[in-house]
């Protein structure tokens, strides 16, 4: 582990240190701050998990925090997105599939009354919204 690393296991309590690492995208501290015990569903200051906030690029990261017992319906407070809202909107097929194969729900829209499916359509992510579409059935 990186020295500069070594202080997110410390945690004080809120994650937040895995919530960063998930963030960025840092696999290796994010797999080392799981198994140090970390809790995947804990919130950071911003009342965020880190699934919430994790690099939607990064399927290594969703699928540890998703191991590790991540909660993939988790909403937020205010626009009650999900994961698979925000792989959605950004394009991210991969980390969209992993979401829904741990059970990430496809059919809860958001405050605005949107699917993942509507979002991936609004931003052009054909693949993602050709996913989505089967995967309901559509």
């Amino acid at each position: 582990m990186r020295e500069e690393d070594k202080g997110m296991l410390g945690g004080g309590g809120d994650d937040a240190g895995l919530a960063n690492a998930s963030a960025q995208g840092q696999v290796e501290t994010v797999r080392q701050l799981l198994e140090a015990g970390a809790d995947p569903n804990g919130v950071n200051r911003f009342g965020r998990r880190p699934i919430q906030v994790m690099m939607m690029g990064s399927t290594r990261v969703a699928e540890l925090l998703l191991l590790h017992g991540a909660d993939p319906n988790c909403a937020d407070p205010t626009t009650l997105t999900r994961p698979a809202h925000d792989a959605a909107r950004e394009g991210f097929l991969d980390t969209l599939v992993v979401l829904h194969r741990a059970g990430a729900r496809l059919d809860v829209r958001d405050a605005w009354g949107r699917l993942p499916v509507d979002l991936a359509e609004e931003r052009g992510h054909r693949a993602v919204a050709r996913y989505l579409r089967a995967a309901a059935g559509d």
